[in-house]
């Protein structure tokens, strides 16, 4: 990054959070919390205890962090070696994001960057400059997108709600500052599992590693009575209604099951959890016992959004309401070859020109590596 796109950021955050000191709070129980913050153009600085928001705003001023974090673990000594922190158990924690969902719409919002000579193109091939197969690829997300984020959402909240039962207030939401969303699970008996068991947990919500005698095939002599019904609670009812759409259809389609053997069922099942009624979620972020997630009402560098909790997922427009740079004139060098839309403004596209936009167009576009200061 230039000194000059770097001094733009910094000053921009820095603005951000002594204006915003209000979104940023330390979580519960923060004292048994490990904290870590990144500046940019540089590594992750952890292993940080804080207790109070008095403690967190004189971090934040002090360094003027990119990216702020916080564990989902609770520690005996937080600001302790990782061996010797003694772990006391962590919130559960799902990750939804757009690049997952594979949603046909990611290719009209997605540019890419050669990582050699910098060149911005649309095309998917090589660099069309330097032939360089070294390419980011750059989304900026679009109202589909968090449409089928917004969906998956509402399916993983049934699977907690209905099947797990966890209470509905222990169940926080948050846009992620980017292209995707975090669920939290507070409270709650699931917080002491290992890393282990909440891998069993991701397979359930995946619906992966299904076993056909679960849902009804019987390998020695299967029956048409065994196989899920409609009204079923769990998968199985969840099953019913994506294999044979409606009841009128069920004994045909379980005839075709049996004839078609065990094997072909299995594979049915694991088809419908890749592509249909599984939730995809990214197993990695909820394994992981030690992680440090994004701090609730601080800046993603990656776009310049705020990560902010949503109380109301249908209603929540987050390239509105998480865009909480001002909208003082600021001039650029775009070079942005796709529109995209923040505050219900359109820009783009832009083929390296100057141009003036909203501070906070300014930001995204420079987190996103297709803008730079003049």
């Amino acid at each position: 990054m230039f000194e000059k796109d770097l001094k733009f950021l910094e000053d921009a955050f820095k603005q951000y959070y002594f204006d915003h000191f209000n979104l940023i709070n330390v979580p519960d129980r923060a004292s048994e919390r490990e904290f870590g913050y990144m500046k940019f153009n540089t590594g992750m600085i952890r292993h940080i205890s804080l207790k109070t928001d008095k403690d967190l705003h004189l971090m934040l001023m002090s360094n003027i962090p990119s990216d702020v974090f916080c564990s989902n673990a609770y520690y005996t000594f937080p600001n302790m070696p990782m061996s010797e922190k003694d772990w006391k158990g962590a919130d559960i924690i799902f990750d939804i994001d757009a690049k997952d969902l594979k949603l046909p719409c990611r290719k009209d919002h997605t540019c890419n960057k050669c990582t050699s000579c910098g060149e911005i193109f649309v095309s998917q091939d090589g660099c069309p400059k330097c032939k360089s197969n070294k390419i980011e690829h750059i989304s900026l997300p679009c109202d589909n997108c968090m449409a089928g984020l917004k969906k998956e959402l509402s399916k993983l909240d049934k699977v907690l709600t209905d099947d797990l039962n966890i209470p509905a207030n222990d169940i926080v939401t948050s846009f992620s500052g980017n292209e995707g969303f975090h669920l939290y699970v507070k409270h709650s008996q699931y917080n002491d599992l290992g890393s282990k068991e909440r891998g069993e947990l991701i397979d359930y919500i995946k619906f992966q590693k299904v076993i056909p005698e679960t849902f009804g095939f019987k390998k020695n002599n299967p029956s048409k009575s065994s196989f899920p019904e409609f009204d079923e609670s769990g998968w199985k009812g969840r099953v019913a209604k994506e294999l044979f759409g409606s009841k009128s259809k069920k004994s045909k389609l379980v005839s075709k099951i049996i004839s078609d053997g065990y094997v072909a069922y299995r594979e049915k099942l694991d088809e419908i959890g890749k592509n249909s009624i599984g939730i995809k979620i990214d197993p990695n972020v909820t394994v992981d016992i030690h992680r440090i997630f994004r701090l609730e009402g601080s800046l993603n560098s990656k776009s310049g959004l705020c990560k902010l909790v949503c109380k109301d997922v249908e209603k929540f427009r987050p390239y509105t309401e998480a865009c909480l740079i001002d909208d003082k004139p600021t001039e650029i060098i775009a070079n942005c070859p796709i529109k995209f839309q923040l505050k219900n403004k359109k820009f783009g596209p832009y083929n390296g020109e100057k141009t003036s936009v909203p501070k906070y167009a300014a930001v995204y576009m420079m987190c996103k590596g297709i803008a730079n200061s003049v």
